[in-house]
């Protein structure tokens, strides 16, 4: 499709005022962490690092990293191993009901944040009876971050077909030699991929674990959220919310570069 040269700009002037939308703020949150002023005033009357070294010595940020780390690692194993295994059963065979599993994984990731939430907190303290802590607010980030294991991989079983795996049982080889030889290795980018956003994922996500986190559980999102209103905290939670900006778009930008290669080599 042609476009003319004053539509072209139009899109143009459209896209730029759209990702200046986007991205401006946060490029001020980068620059208020390196304010002067503890107040943030605009324009920043100075610049300094003595904000990011009180936020590195800062105990209850330290901690609260370490605990959106360890919930995101945990969160992504087991959406790993979950969402591999449902997107094969899924794809490589046919059952009563298919479809509406299918839709019942995928479900999750688009409901709300705040109905999930109240589910789980349902389910955990009136169901199972369960203590709110670390342990189920990894259960409930598995929920959604299945969902991304499950599409990268359900994505690449498409497009591999099932005819490499169809001479290997041919060639006498069972059901977890074919796996180990011929599926993993094929799945791996589609499997480092959607393990990277679902790391992601769970790193930034607030909504579900305000829900889910007992009262010693504090992940970083959390931490950010109890200090950003308390007096002299904002620099520190600016500089805090600059760390969490890297930590959340390094895996995004690692899974969309490992998958665009992939596709490049096919």
């Amino acid at each position: 499709m042609t476009l003319s040269t004053s539509i072209r700009r139009l899109l143009a002037g459209l896209t730029a005022l759209i990702l200046l939308l986007m991205y401006l703020p946060l490029a001020v949150v980068v620059l208020n962490s390196f304010n002067t002023s503890r107040s943030l005033t605009w324009p920043p009357p100075g610049l300094t690092f003595d904000w990011w070294q009180r936020a590195f010595h800062s105990e209850g940020a330290r901690d609260a990293v370490i605990t959106s780390v360890e919930v995101a690692l945990a969160s992504t194993v087991i959406a790993l191993v979950l969402g591999t295994l449902m997107s094969l059963a899924l794809q490589r065979y046919d059952f009563f009901g298919k479809s509406s599993v299918n839709l019942l994984v995928i479900l999750p990731i688009a409901l709300p944040g705040i109905v999930t939430g109240i589910a789980l907190n349902n389910a955990f303290r009136g169901i199972l009876s369960l203590q709110l802590s670390i342990l189920t607010v990894i259960i409930a980030h598995s929920t959604f971050c299945i969902v991304t294991v499950f599409n990268n991989v359900q994505a690449r079983l498409r497009r591999m077909g099932g005819n490499f795996e169809e001479a290997s049982a041919d060639l006498g080889a069972g059901v977890w030699t074919t796996f180990r030889l011929v599926t993993f290795p094929q799945l791996r980018s589609a499997l480092l991929a959607g393990g990277l956003l679902a790391f992601a994922l769970s790193f930034d996500e607030i909504i579900v674990t305000t829900f889910t986190a007992g009262a010693g559980v504090k992940t970083l999102p959390i931490w950010i959220l109890d200090n950003l209103f308390r007096p002299n905290q904002a620099p520190i939670v600016n500089v805090v919310a600059v760390v969490l900006i890297l930590l959340s778009v390094l895996p995004i930008w690692l899974a969309q570069k490992i998958s665009g290669d992939n596709e490049a080599l096919r």
